[in-house]
């Protein structure tokens, strides 16, 4: 009897085993950390948390790299973790790599991004601004639809989110202006 292929759901990951994946995305061979940054995305939403303490503690780019790519690896379920610990950790490193996570997560999470605009973090609203930008053409229609949004932060930071993105927003900014004249 031929025997089934064991795969990440079926092995139970406990905090030992995430860490060890963790510390093995700072290994010398890029092989093991291609291999750390599979298994971490497969693991999922179990490595969110402990790769969010890792990319706020990481001593530089590298490490700050690695856990980004790691938590854009796990996909949806990184989205609303990320945005809740950038509004808890300001230092604008942590913000920059987790924002380039978000951005590259893609469709999952324009709206969560657009959403966490409203608050009063004026920084934060750009780093979340840069990951729409990031998601390029896909956050587009989403932003257009929040240009007459009743929060007028939001309405704002979608305005200059499309400005931002140039080629790719502008022209759906500008029709619905159009329309709305």
């Amino acid at each position: 009897m031929a025997k089934e292929k064991d795969t990440m759901e079926d092995r139970p990951y406990g905090d030992t085993e995430i860490h060890r994946l963790i510390a093995a995305l700072d290994d010398p061979s890029i092989d093991i950390r291609h291999q750390s940054l599979h298994a971490l995305g497969e693991i999922g939403k179990p490595a969110v948390e402990p790769l969010i303490e890792a990319l706020a503690g990481a001593v530089d780019n590298d490490h700050r790299w690695y856990a980004a790519l790691a938590l854009s690896g796990v996909g949806a379920p990184a989205v609303d973790p990320l945005i809740s610990a950038m509004r808890v950790h300001p230092e604008r490193e942590f913000r920059r790599f987790a924002a380039a996570a978000l951005g590259t997560l893609g469709i999952p999470a324009i709206e969560p991004l657009i959403d966490a605009m409203a608050g009063d973090d004026r920084e934060l609203r750009g780093f979340l601004s840069r990951a729409l930008c990031r998601i390029g053409k896909p956050a587009v229609e989403p932003l257009t639809r929040r240009l007459d949004d009743a929060d007028d932060i939001i309405r704002s930071c979608v305005t200059l989110t499309l400005w931002q993105m140039g080629e790719t927003g502008l022209p759906a900014m500008l029709d619905t202006m159009e329309k709305e004249e």
